[in-house]
């Protein structure tokens, strides 16, 4: 077991991590319609960046981190440029001049996703016990941050918003930027584990080598699956702030906090699902939460039906948990060990690159169909589209996945 002081350490690092995520991802949608004006596409091009991020973080990681310097080195330069591009992004008045600062700091962000799980890992001789304890504060970290905006500050009020004091959610982050920065430098050493003379290859950085699994159709099934589900999800990602904001719901960013209080709750289910219901029925869950949860955002409203609202943001943890979170073990359990590290490498950017990307795209388009003469949104269609897009998927998945093994991710579990 490690020491208290470490211990510490990397439940700080992981608290100041995703602080600094859920100081400004949560609130950017509303920021960028109330603040910068910006239309459906503009806010698509924009949080589309988190999947080029996702892209290019493993040839940053892959190229630099694993080969040459340590990684907690690499992820305070990362954390204090980020700094640097947040006060620029809170100082921006504009949509095109956003738009740059963004791209850059979520290039620099996304490796370090990777970079804080790797600085825990080396301090771990039980992994399995230990991460999920060290990784909980990022939980928390997203939490407070979104009870700060709400509750605190009241930066997503409707007079604060109408004060543009949501551009203070950047300065927050940024603040928070700073101080991991400094932070990791502290952390513990973190050596890199592959030798600068050692041959690393394209396919080895992206993964590639996994693709030899598609030959499996579960598994091709499953791929396509988790490509096509993230188009919701990024409806999630884009809109609700927003469309918390529009329909006039109280500290829509403390409530949407919720659903991260959900996350951490049903990944202690996970296990009990899987061994109980199998692969397929876990995730099949899964994907039924996103048509029901949009269905709920559909028909819900501030007033006497926001119990919907609520209910369709805890769904939050079914949702993400029952799929992503399933769909990384399954992934692992189907791999071998030869093909493991390439095999989530390959998911990752299947989801998080390719799939959000097209999603966000998707969503942004979809809102400005919607967009009403008087500049307002018909949210309820808006809602209704992804519904049906999760709909489709599980009912492929239903019909084309065909799980031979149901209790194929016990020994999974067993390891975990």
């Amino acid at each position: 077991m490690m020491n208290i002081n470490t211990r510490i350490k990397l439940s700080t690092m992981m608290f100041l991590e995703f602080f600094i995520w859920g100081s400004w991802f949560v609130t950017l949608g509303t920021f960028l319609e109330k603040n910068l004006h910006a239309t459906g596409a503009d806010s698509a091009a924009v949080f589309s960046t988190q999947s080029w991020g996702a892209i290019i973080a493993p040839f940053i990681i892959g190229l630099i981190a694993d080969r040459f310097f340590n990684a907690e080195k690499i992820l305070g330069v990362l954390h204090l440029i980020g700094a640097v591009l947040m006060y620029q992004m809170y100082t921006a008045t504009d949509v095109n001049v956003f738009y740059p600062y963004v791209l850059g700091y979520m290039i620099l962000f996304m490796p370090t996703l990777a970079l804080v799980n790797s600085v825990s890992f080396n301090q771990m001789k039980d992994a399995e016990k230990e991460f999920s304890n060290i990784r909980f504060w990022g939980t928390i970290g997203w939490i407070v941050a979104g009870l700060c905006i709400s509750y605190l500050f009241l930066w997503d009020s409707k007079a604060g918003m109408d004060s543009g004091l949501l551009k203070n959610t950047f300065l927050m982050a940024g603040v928070a930027s700073l101080i991991l920065g400094l932070f990791s430098f502290a952390l513990p050493k973190t050596p890199p584990k592959v030798s600068k003379d050692d041959k690393v290859t394209i396919s080895d950085i992206l993964g590639l080598d996994a693709l030899k699994l598609l030959k499996d159709k579960n598994f091709a099934v499953f791929f396509v699956s988790a490509i096509l589900i993230c188009i919701p999800l990024a409806f999630y990602y884009q809109n609700a702030n927003l469309f918390l904001s529009n329909i006039g719901v109280e500290g829509p960013t403390g409530k949407m906090a919720i659903g991260q209080v959900s996350e951490a709750l049903f990944l202690l289910m996970i296990p009990v699902f899987f061994k109980r219901f199998g692969f397929k029925t876990t995730i099949l869950v899964g994907m039924i939460a996103w048509a029901i949860r949009y269905a709920l955002f559909a028909y819900g409203n501030a007033g006497e039906l926001s119990f919907m609202l609520i209910i369709g943001i805890a769904l939050h943890g079914v949702c993400y948990d029952f799929f992503f979170v399933s769909g990384q073990i399954y992934t692992n359990s189907r791999a071998g060990e030869k093909y493991k590290s390439a095999a989530q490498g390959l998911i990752t950017l299947a989801t998080y690159g390719v799939g959000m990307l097209i999603g966000f795209k998707v969503a942004g388009m979809i809102t400005d169909s919607y967009k009403l003469v008087d500049g307002t949104v018909d949210w309820k269609m808006v809602w209704i589209i992804p519904a049906g897009i999760a709909l489709v998927v599980f009912l492929l998945f239903t019909v084309f996945f065909n799980e031979k093994r149901k209790r194929v991710v016990d020994t999974q579990f067993n390891e975990v």
